[in-house]
């Protein structure tokens, strides 16, 4: 291939910032699940936010514009979605575990679907608002790489402490390969996750006191090539 016009193309690797495209966003299987429930709506208003069905109603369309990556008429296509399928305004867990038994049928979604709601969930009374549901899309679409790796680190971090233990990055390993079935690279048959686990935390937890710290686990990832290629792993089933 040709350079591109105006110099030479940085390669930043598979955490490269993705152009702003539908094809992009539709990688996602959230996004996949709300713009499929945008669709059998019909049409409808494209002015503003939908705000008169819903019990909680969600920042005005500018400051959700502020707050995230995504263009006005991608949060109005996100947002009707979103009211579809959850007209209160909240979605809850049972909807995760339901929307990730939809695209992985192969495996048992349950428990990732569980660890991600948590993570979506930041207050933790569980239910996650339209707007905290498309702040974190955004984060992990269209974030900075820095920004993609502290999102992670929260979804690793089970017990919300500031801490990853192996026990925490196990249980959310097994848990995506558990989803994916044999369909998981490398197969659960060729490798077992606690070994995956072992390899990336030895390398992660520095000082070897047994647990890992932010720190610690974006600059791992920032600097191990084979890291970054197995969180394209996590990245595929977001």
């Amino acid at each position: 291939k040709e350079p591109s016009p105006g110099g030479q193309r940085e390669d930043r690797g598979k955490w490269q910032k993705p152009r702003i495209t539908r094809k992009s966003l539709m990688k996602c299987c959230l996004v996949k699940w709300i713009i499929d429930s945008s669709a059998t709506q019909g049409r409808s208003s494209d002015c503003e936010l939908e705000l008169s069905t819903v019990r909680h109603q969600p920042e005005g369309l500018e400051q959700l514009q502020v707050q995230t990556q995504f263009t006005k008429k991608e949060l109005q296509s996100l947002y009707r979605g979103f009211k579809n399928e959850c007209p209160s305004g909240l979605v809850d867990e049972e909807t995760f575990k339901n929307i990730y038994s939809q695209f992985f049928p192969q495996g048992d979604a349950t428990t990732y679907a569980h660890f991600l709601f948590n993570a979506f969930d930041m207050d933790r009374n569980g239910s996650i608002r339209f707007e905290d549901f498309v702040i974190g899309l955004s984060v992990l679409l269209r974030g900075s790489e820095t920004e993609k790796l502290r999102w992670a680190f929260n979804l690793y971090d089970i017990n919300k402490d500031g801490y990853i233990t192996k026990e925490e990055m196990l249980a959310i390993m097994t848990s995506i390969y558990d989803m994916m079935g044999r369909y998981t690279s490398p197969s659960v048959r060729d490798i077992d996750p606690s070994e995956h686990v072992d390899k990336f935390f030895q390398k992660m937890d520095r000082n070897r006191d047994g647990v890992v710290t932010i720190d610690e686990f974006i600059e791992t990832c920032q600097k191990d090539e084979n890291i970054m290629a197995s969180m394209q792993l996590f990245e595929n089933v977001i």
